[in-house]
């Protein structure tokens, strides 16, 4: 049997290994356009911030390819895709072909439609490329960062580079930070704090052009403030890589359809990670591509694997603060809530229940209570067994 993966990350990677352990004698090739083995997105940060080298990054080491007989073939773009005759046309020119393929090819970042924003300076931060990079810019003396996103990347990003001496300006389209992870009351808090620490936030405003005549100067927003700076990082989210997919004619919506074996529309053809859309949801977080590549894996090598979801939560370090968010955060406050708020101390907890049941929380500051909440969100606790776990809602 041979195993095709595109994609060497989480998906693609943990794919490999369930593959492996259900037949120990197939060939399994994995393809990345990177010059990189399996390394660690979520830690960029900590490289950016001059925090871990980049041999720190790296999760598997070259020895566990070799010993797992595992081909990895780097800079290596797979350009398109036979499911006729079951192969991949790769950059380099080879033809690797398959008995069952697994599509991992991630996303690619999103920038929003901001005149000039291919100018000199202006970066997106998705791999390690990326954040090398962004490096040799601020190292050149580029210092005056423009955040475009306020969302949890961006954040972590503009601190990050904070600590190498930027000053940092965020703009913002959505009138809060962590749209996806705060209500506005911890929102709020988190704002306050992170301007206690030097940063600049322009929140509800709308990009409009990057000024400057080659290298960039500033930002222009729709409304005509200008905001000076020489270095923008954009941080507007991320969308699937699905052309491969769309080109063979594999069925694709906003990302490429799976199965709960997920298995997309083409027979022996699997999709896991950010490129996989499974029940009309798109995850983007690293637990839902992990679990999704363990599935495509078993099922590739002839298991009965079944994804049945994720439970969307995120533990963050936001600006150095440990933050959790898990289920319906319910920012608009429609079902019945319960808060905990310290602002001399940073803290903000809060609970979301419908029908008597946990349906979502935020804790910022203090994670203490998350593995006690995370158990009662997935098996649906009521209120009052919440309680005798969580004494600060009887307050």
């Amino acid at each position: 049997m041979e195993y095709l993966i595109i994609g060497n990350g989480v998906a693609g990677t943990t794919a490999a290994e369930r593959i492996r352990d259900n037949d120990p004698s197939g060939r399994i090739v994995i393809v990345t356009e990177e010059p990189y083995p399996f390394y660690s997105r979520i830690m960029l940060i900590n490289y950016l911030a001059g925090e871990m080298g980049e041999d720190a990054l790296y999760l598997k080491p070259d020895s566990w390819y070799k010993d797992n007989s595992i081909e990895l073939l780097l800079n290596s773009r797979a350009e398109r895709l036979d499911t006729v005759s079951r192969h991949v046309i790769l950059s380099t020119g080879e033809r690797p072909g398959y008995d069952r393929l697994l599509i991992a090819t991630g996303g690619k970042s999103f920038v929003p439609p901001i005149k000039d924003a291919g100018k000199e300076g202006v970066f997106t931060i998705r791999g390690l490329d990326d954040a090398k990079r962004v490096l040799k810019y601020v190292e050149q003396g580029n210092k005056n960062l423009i955040l475009i996103g306020g969302g949890v990347l961006g954040l972590e990003v503009g601190n990050a580079l904070r600590k190498r001496g930027c000053t940092v300006t965020v703009v913002e389209f959505f009138p809060r930070l962590l749209p996806r992870h705060m209500d506005p009351q911890g929102a709020e808090l988190l704002q306050k704090q992170m301007e206690r620490m030097g940063f600049c936030f322009y929140l509800g405003a709308k990009s409009k052009e990057v000024i400057g005549r080659k290298a960039v100067d500033g930002l222009l927003l729709e409304d005509g403030r200008k905001i000076e700076g020489d270095i923008i990082v954009v941080s507007a989210g991320i969308r699937p890589d699905v052309e491969l997919a769309r080109n063979a004619g594999l069925k694709v919506n906003r990302g490429v359809v799976v199965d709960d074996r997920m298995e997309t529309s083409v027979h022996d053809i699997y999709a896991a990670g950010d490129v996989a859309e499974h029940n009309d949801r798109l995850y983007g977080i690293w637990p839902a591509a992990e679990q999704q590549g363990e599935v495509a894996g078993i099922n590739m090598a002839g298991g009965s694997a079944i994804y049945r979801g994720t439970t969307p939560s995120n533990i963050l370090k936001v600006a150095g603060i440990d933050l959790m968010a898990a289920g319906d955060i319910d920012p608009e406050d429609r079902n019945e809530v319960y808060r905990f708020r310290d602002e001399e101390r940073s803290l903000y907890k809060k609970l979301v229940f419908q029908n008597e049941r946990l349906i979502g929380f935020i804790l910022y500051g203090d994670i203490s209570e998350r593995v006690s909440l995370m158990k009662a969100l997935k098996e649906g606790w009521n209120k009052e067994q919440v309680k005798k776990e969580v004494e600060w809602i009887l307050n």
